[in-house]
């Protein structure tokens, strides 16, 4: 294990120095584009106006005749784009791929200052995060890049669950981590090929109604709940993301045309603790730009306990709740957020009033 003391070193000389704490802009949604495609690189623009974070896929999705030309197509949105404030990513092929190390070098080479983050899929462990730790290293000082380019892991294996509070803790460039229902069911042998969201077999059934015999009256209908299968996964990532200072995400939700659905599995993930989600559509821009906002009544009501206690010490009753130390500090969290996001959207800040 490396000494504490060595682990805000650069791991190469000429390297940047890792940072100290994830930067956390707005980071409601990580919007998906296929960097192949150049009618949707003409489009980046008018997308990067509304979306918190634009990511050029590599990876899955994109056919293996078209691998190069994605990465290609992302140097040029690096290189010719303006993408305003808005953060570009990349998702890179899987470690064990024959594209990532091309992907790698090519990217940390041609546009690493433009590139804030990398998301690595399929982590399994602190190994695999060790490994991009040092090579972004040695190409970042290969290449001149003046600040550390950040990893974000795609949680999306029974091994990397597993293993989920050792890869939060890996590297200093840990930005966070986003959960991958689809791969994670098929490596649990789970029996559905939905992309996250419920199932309609995985329900809680309340219990039978007797009749005066005290049997089971098959006559009356039982109320049954769906339950989401990827409540236990996602607070152990969310718990260990926190520990670290890093951000967890929801990923992808893969039923483009069931909006309610996607904005319920998104929901439960920001109450969770999930600072965002993967939208995979335009539509889902909207979704999640609703879901990961806070509530106009709730900011509004955090904003008046902050000033009615402006040190956060004691008891008092405000509107006729009890507010305390701790709930203090839940109101410092909603407005903190809500003033954050102000900065980038104008009919946020006035709804909240700042």
């Amino acid at each position: 294990m490396r000494s504490p003391r060595d682990f805000l070193k650069p791991l190469c000389v000429g390297a940047p120095d890792p940072i100290t704490e994830v930067p956390f802009p707005p980071s409601r949604m990580i919007h998906f584009f296929d960097a192949s495609n150049e009618k949707m690189r003409a489009k980046l623009p008018d997308i990067a106006a509304k979306a918190d974070i634009v990511l050029g896929n590599l990876e899955d999705a994109v056919p293996v005749d078209r691998k190069v030309a994605a990465r290609e197509g992302l140097v040029t949105v690096g290189k010719e784009i303006d993408l305003g404030g808005t953060q570009l990513w990349t998702r890179i092929n899987a470690l064990d791929s024959p594209w990532c190390i091309d992907d790698l070098t090519t990217l940390v080479g041609e546009i690493g200052d433009k590139l804030d983050v990398i998301m690595v899929p399929k982590v399994e462990g602190p190994w695999d995060i060790h490994y991009i730790d040092r090579l972004l290293a040695q190409l970042e000082a290969k290449a001149g890049v003046k600040k550390p380019i950040l990893v974000h892991a795609i949680l999306e294996t029974a091994q990397g669950v597993a293993h989920v509070d050792e890869i939060a803790a890996a590297s200093p460039r840990m930005q966070g981590m986003s959960f991958g229902p689809a791969d994670l069911a098929a490596s649990r042998r789970m029996k559905t090929t939905r992309v996250g969201g419920g199932h309609p077999g995985y329900l809680s059934m309340s219990d039978p109604t007797l009749d005066a015999d005290g049997q089971i009256d098959a006559s009356v209908a039982r109320v049954t709940a769906q339950q989401d299968p990827w409540h236990y996964s996602i607070a152990r990532m969310v718990d260990a993301c926190t520990t670290n200072g890093c951000l967890p995400f929801y990923g992808p939700f893969g039923d483009i045309k069931d909006v309610a659905a996607c904005e319920a599995q998104f929901r439960a993930a920001f109450l969770l603790g999930c600072v965002g989600a993967w939208s995979l559509h335009p539509v889902q821009i909207d979704i999640a730009k609703k879901v990961f906002s806070p509530p106009v009544d709730e900011v509004l009501f955090a904003k008046k306990v902050l000033e009615a206690i402006p040190d956060g010490k004691g008891v008092h009753m405000i509107d006729g709740k009890m507010q305390d130390d701790a709930t203090w500090k839940q109101c410092k969290v909603m407005v903190d957020l809500a003033t954050m996001l102000s900065e980038k959207d104008p009919e946020l800040k006035a709804a909240y009033g700042f």
